[in-house]
């Protein structure tokens, strides 16, 4: 009787301990699409616009970027825990709307109606958050329902309060200068003119790159993302990390919010409609899915990017401003579909 002697050699490696290449960590990267597609567009504008490369473009396209990077990175972390927010461009809107004309309406100094802002926007961020984990309706639902509701109070209070669709100029008022110094001023470096708001935004991808990658809210985030039913069995606070993505997207709404306001003294009720798709799209641009669990805050910066380099691209180029559309579309898909390939290339490289 003859026994089979075991083998020498290892069957199973634990993937873990496998070499990657630098080249497989590249592939891997989900705004690995985006910087390819930030690249083209790139070269495309700076062979056809001729001004598109003067330094004074530069700060320009900056700012562009950074008004809807600002609003992109909280969307890029909320889609990768595996939902969306409807309400974010309104919520913008509401946000200034409440400082100014709680500053104007009470005499006080702006100082106190920045801070009922940032009160009144996180608590709709955690309305939204509680509403999608009590009920279990779809975020799309939950967040549309919000996006009405804000939509008709900024018109409807705005016109009961102040007899127009827009506020009152608070530029005259304590505290103003100073808020507009931390929202709304700009600097000057090598010439070039920047925008406070590109420093937020820059700030805002640090920070969500730090949580996404070091941190075990970062790990949460993945993983409801990936699974919300798997995660909480291995102990993640689901709800919780929800909740606490909600509240992520009102508080960068609030600073987006402050910034509208002290850059032009009053706000228009009727602003920021459409403009959650855009920070979807820019989001979806850098890497995230749809479905969740994959994304980072470094993508959704390129697809903004991507945003101002089109929108002030066209103008630079002196073409119709109608065609800016067209190509944030052609973007998205081309984007989508190169993300999905190199998705596909990397499964099958493992």
């Amino acid at each position: 009787m003859s026994s089979t002697a075991p083998s020498s050699g290892i069957d199973h490696v634990d993937e873990r301990l496998l070499r990657t290449t630098p080249l497989k960590k590249l592939l891997a990267r989900p705004e690995l699409g985006s910087v390819v597609g930030a690249a083209a567009v790139f070269v495309f504008f700076a062979v056809f616009a001729d001004s598109f490369l003067r330094a004074s473009s530069l700060g320009t396209v900056l700012y562009a970027a950074s008004t809807i990077g600002i609003m992109a990175v909280p969307v890029a972390l909320l889609m990768i825990g595996g939902e969306f927010d409807l309400s974010a461009g309104v919520m913008v809107t509401s946000s200034a709307l409440v400082s100014s004309m709680f500053s104007y309406q009470m005499t006080a100094n702006v100082w106190v109606g920045v801070g009922v802002s940032l009160l009144v926007t996180l608590a709709i961020g955690v309305f939204n958050g509680v509403m999608l984990t009590r009920t279990r309706l779809p975020s799309f639902i939950i967040t549309l329902g919000t996006f009405l509701m804000l939509t008709g109070l900024n018109l409807g209070l705005t016109k009961l309060i102040s007899g127009t669709v827009s506020t009152k100029t608070i530029a005259d008022m304590e505290g103003f200068p100073s808020a507009r110094k931390l929202f709304a001023s700009q600097l000057t470096l090598g010439g070039v003119e920047l925008k406070v708001t590109i420093l937020w935004w820059f700030g805002l991808v640090a920070l969500a790159t730090w949580i996404l990658l070091r941190t075990r809210f970062g790990n949460w985030i993945f993983a409801v993302g990936g699974g919300a039913d798997a995660a909480r069995a291995v102990g993640v606070p689901v709800h919780r990390t929800k909740i606490g993505l909600y509240a992520g997207v009102a508080l960068c709404a609030w600073i987006s919010g402050q910034h509208l306001l002290f850059s032009f003294d009053v706000v228009q009720s009727g602003e920021g409609v459409g403009n959650e798709l855009i920070y979807i799209i820019a989001a979806v641009i850098g890497g995230c899915l749809i479905t969740g669990g994959y994304g980072s805050a470094i993508g959704s910066a390129v697809g903004a990017l991507i945003f101002g380099m089109t929108s002030k691209g066209i103008v630079y180029a002196e073409w119709n401003p109608d065609w800016f559309k067209f190509f944030l579309g052609a973007m998205l898909l081309l984007a989508t579909l190169l993300n999905a390939w190199i998705r596909k290339r990397v499964e099958a490289t493992k």
